[in-house]
């Protein structure tokens, strides 16, 4: 197969990143937009010796799995990339990619699988979901102020500020921002000269609370007739907190490292199950919170906790998951790197009247040894024990450090929640051996 090729293949599977998955006499093509089940006409625009890059031509036959997709700027956005795929086959194609990899990395008997891998838990209105949405703010073509998303694998703006993820308030908001720049000469930033002002707004959603944050990122420190903008967005239903976060960095990571309050409090409040939480523009907190009381529900279930035992969270954010646990545990444990998380989760125990639940800063691949060797020092060489150790990694899993550690300290039970499933698969080899 090379450049400029063009053919048809049926798709049958699907990628890392959403692009559809076909196969011509051997040669794996991945074509951006297609669905599995369709028959394309795809022209090849990367060939490398095993696999190539194609765009979509023209569909022959689609799938009997397409769908309308509901944002008209599905494709050209960089957010999703399976909308115009049915969601029972969405739930279907996660399921088997965690199957497949703890079958192919984790090294897990498909027989034993079948036995203990329960069904994958979706949504009932996969749309208008998520709490938490960051817009980047830039200028078109013609120099029109645009907010929106990125295009896939660039930094080149997508204009839209109704994104059916996110909540309908987030629109309005978004418009009273562009509005308020144009009337008072306020530039967005430019990534390539370095120059502009406002780079990023964030926006938070309280869906129990109905509380909104609205924090601007810009290249400075002082937003120019701030006072304008506060009075447009406090006549907002449920405006709590308006804040800035100076990032004057060159580099792609959104936020700065600290934010000022320009109107209201530093952060809104919301819960989870019975738990309440306040959030900062720093502080992480999953995106959709009906899925997430599914998750920490099940966590809690896989606990079993009967109130007598020691429990370590790690990786625990602000708490989240820890403030779950220690309802029902003798003592919570929590570590977390980032010092604004442990001061955020540290006020969500105290705001929850959980007086069970300790927190503690440091890399949890650090903490959690640190505190095996020390115990056995300070207690004659007897052993540090967990009843529960619970962990949430980011992407790239838990260093093979802390998993030693987890094994001498010899739990009852690890409850693994996973963003990554490869990484999952990977960690749970280690563990199962």
């Amino acid at each position: 197969m090379k450049k400029n090729d063009v053919v048809t293949v049926e798709v049958t599977d699907i990628g890392i990143g959403g692009e559809g998955i076909g196969k011509v006499d051997g040669y794996t093509l991945f074509i951006k937009d297609a669905v599995i089940g369709d028959t394309v006409e795809v022209k090849v625009m990367k060939a490398k010796k095993n696999y190539g890059y194609a765009r979509l031509m023209r569909i022959v036959k689609e799938s009997a799995f397409r769908v309308s997709a509901r944002c008209p700027e599905a494709r050209r956005c960089g957010g999703c990339q399976i909308q115009e795929m049915d969601y029972r086959k969405q739930l279907e194609f996660k399921n088997t990619k965690v199957r497949n990899n703890l079958i192919r990395l984790g090294s897990v008997e498909e027989e034993l699988l079948d036995q203990i891998m329960e069904p994958i838990a979706g949504m009932e209105e996969p749309f208008r979901y998520r709490n938490k949405a960051q817009f980047p703010i830039g200028v078109d073509k013609e120099g029109n102020l645009i907010a929106g998303f990125y295009a896939g694998r660039t930094h080149d703006i997508i204009a839209n500020t109704e994104c059916i993820l996110g909540v309908e308030q987030n629109r309005e908001i978004l418009e009273i921002i562009l509005q308020y720049m144009k009337e008072n000469c306020v530039a967005a930033y430019d990534e390539k000269s370095g120059k502009g002002l406002i780079r990023h707004v964030l926006i938070r959603y309280g869906f129990t609370t109905k509380e909104i944050m609205v924090c601007l990122v810009i290249n400075g420190t002082k937003l120019p007739k701030a006072d304008r903008l506060i009075k447009k967005l406090t006549q907002l239903e449920g405006m709590t907190s308006i804040t800035l976060s100076p990032n004057t960095r060159r580099d792609n990571v959104i936020m700065g490292n600290s934010y000022e309050v320009l109107w209201g409090q530093g952060f809104i409040t919301d819960y989870i199950g019975n738990v309440k939480y306040q959030i900062s523009p720093l502080s992480f907190y999953q995106v959709n919170p009906v899925q997430t009381e599914k998750l920490y529900g099940l966590a809690l279930e896989y606990a079993d906790l009967k109130g007598t035992e020691t429990v370590w969270d790690l990786y625990c954010g602000i708490g989240t998951i820890s403030l779950f646990l220690a309802q029902k545990a003798k003592q919570v444990y929590g570590v977390e790197i980032v010092p604004q998380a442990i001061e955020d989760a540290k006020n969500n125990a105290k705001i929850n009247e959980i007086n069970n639940a300790a927190f503690y800063v440091g890399k949890a691949e650090e903490v959690l040894p640190d505190y095996y060797e020390e115990y056995a020092k300070t207690h004659g060489g007897e052993k540090a024990r967990a009843d529960v150790i619970v962990v949430d990694p980011p992407r790239k899993g838990c260093d093979e450090t802390l998993l030693e550690t987890i094994v001498k300290m010899e739990p009852e039970k690890v409850v693994y929640v996973s963003c990554d499933s490869a990484t999952l698969a990977r960690d749970l080899k280690y563990l199962c051996e």
